[in-house]
């Protein structure tokens, strides 16, 4: 997500570290230089001269220019303001307690992903802890209340609708009734849009905002517009007032316009970003973790935060102790292998490791290679996954033929794997090891 932008900007960052001091012509030469970087990054030009602006006046100051490390004061000043322009901190939904019901109306044009946003947000609501109502109220697409149902079968979650209905209005407000009598403490309505802004549009989204009184309205925005995000943001902002912007399409959003231009321009904070297709790409959005990424350094916190999503405090301290004690084994490899895919895209996980999105691409880690390797494992017996060290030739030719690769190929993954074994044994009893690790992590 937003390749260009950083990658603009962690090659500028990594230019000025270089240096042992940095004068005020480094400093508006490096900013003239971001500023080209946002404006192709369909950044809104006034976003850009104001970030221009006082990025200068900060970082030209006798405290960034007479400090230790200037280039690092640098590289911090503009970290700061990307922060701000992003939207500071974290904003959550502003929802009732668990014996109230909360309305959450979604907003937006036809094609920003509404509906399976909906979907999305019910799913992440529940994990929550929260009992939520879908509400198709979507009566201008003739197959969104399909598509919403289908969604809510495949998240286990029941979806309001009524049969023949001509009017949204009181399919909203009758869907939050049910809500109320059923006691769910959430109700999603999912809206109609349009192909672009009109006044039968906000007609309409004004008739259901009034009928629902819902506690939070947010704008389902395609990030991949930019700009035009922030038009239509502006737009519906002023005539139902929004309390957030959801963005979808975030992680295929190279340029980044939208992110950085929503918050200042249309004065609406981003709630959350869609990453995928799953129910579960739905994050919620943190303005100094973002920042952090497009300067390349990474985020070892949504990256710790997506490893504890699918490994339990149990499970990681019985791996610890197989790797301590060198009883790690191929099963065990299968199961990390798997967890690893459920945390998303090899490119997305590079994001969030400092300093790996730089010096590691994504089409240097060979993808077919990791399909092998489960395929060569899927092949073996429980037997030989628990004990490599029995498989001899007669078994390597086996797996190879039924795996569909060679013999060549199991030996690799089988020298691949012993290597693995002893570097975790050792990591796992050398503190200074670890240390040197983490060190090269950020940590």
């Amino acid at each position: 997500m937003l390749e260009r932008i950083t990658d603009k900007l962690s090659q500028i960052a990594r230019q000025l570290s270089g240096r042992a001091a940095i004068t005020e012509k480094n400093v508006r030469d490096a900013v003239e230089e971001i500023k080209v970087a946002l404006l192709e990054a369909d950044v809104h030009v006034r976003v850009v001269r104001r970030f221009v602006n006082r990025t200068i006046e900060d970082a030209t100051g006798e405290a960034v220019l007479r400090s230790v490390s200037p280039a690092q004061q640098f590289v911090k000043v503009v970290y700061d303001r990307l922060v701000q322009f992003l939207g500071d901190e974290r904003q959550d939904l502003s929802l009732k307690g668990p014996d109230a019901t909360s309305v959450i109306l979604l907003l937006g044009l036809q094609g920003s992903g509404k509906t399976t946003t909906a979907a999305k947000l019910a799913f992440r609501l529940r994990k929550e802890g929260r009992n939520p109502l879908l509400v198709a109220a979507d009566l201008a697409r003739p197959a969104a209340i399909d598509q919403l149902v289908q969604l809510g079968e495949q998240i286990g979650l029941p979806v309001y609708r009524e049969e023949g209905a001509k009017d949204p209005v009181k399919v909203a407000r009758h869907g939050v009734d049910a809500a109320r009598k059923e006691l769910r403490d959430t109700v999603i309505v999912d809206t109609a849009g349009r192909m672009h802004v009109d006044s039968d549009l906000m007609d309409e989204i004004a008739r259901v905002h009034r009928a629902v009184s819902p506690d939070e309205t947010l704008l389902v925005a395609d990030s991949m517009t930019g700009q035009s995000a922030v038009d239509v943001a502006t737009a519906f902002g002023e005539t139902v007032g929004l309390s957030g912007v959801v963005l979808t399409k975030f992680d295929s959003d190279t340029r980044g316009g939208a992110a950085l231009s929503l918050k200042s321009i249309a004065g609406k904070p981003i709630k959350f970003i869609g990453v995928g297709e799953r129910p579960g790409d739905l994050e919620p959005f943190y303005p100094d973790r973002i920042a952090s990424r497009i300067l390349g350094m990474g985020d070892v916190v949504s990256l710790v935060e997506k490893a504890q999503e699918t490994i339990d405090q149990k499970e990681a301290e019985e791996l610890q102790a197989k790797m301590a004690s060198a009883t790690f084994t191929l099963e065990d490899y299968l199961a990390q292998f798997r967890r690893v895919k459920k945390m998303g895209s090899i490119g997305s996980l590079l994001e969030m490791i400092p300093g790996a999105k730089g010096a590691i691409s994504e089409d240097q880690i060979d993808q077919r290679e990791m399909v092998r390797e489960e395929a060569i494992i899927l092949s073996m017996t429980p037997q030989e996954r628990r004990n490599h060290r029995i498989i001899g030739p007669p078994r390597r030719t086996r797996i190879a033929h039924g795996s569909g690769t060679s013999v060549h190929d199991v030996n690799k993954l089988l020298k691949k794997f012993e290597k693995m074994r002893l570097m975790m044994k050792k990591m796992s009893k050398n503190k200074k090891y670890q240390a040197q690790l983490m060190s090269q992590l950020g940590g």
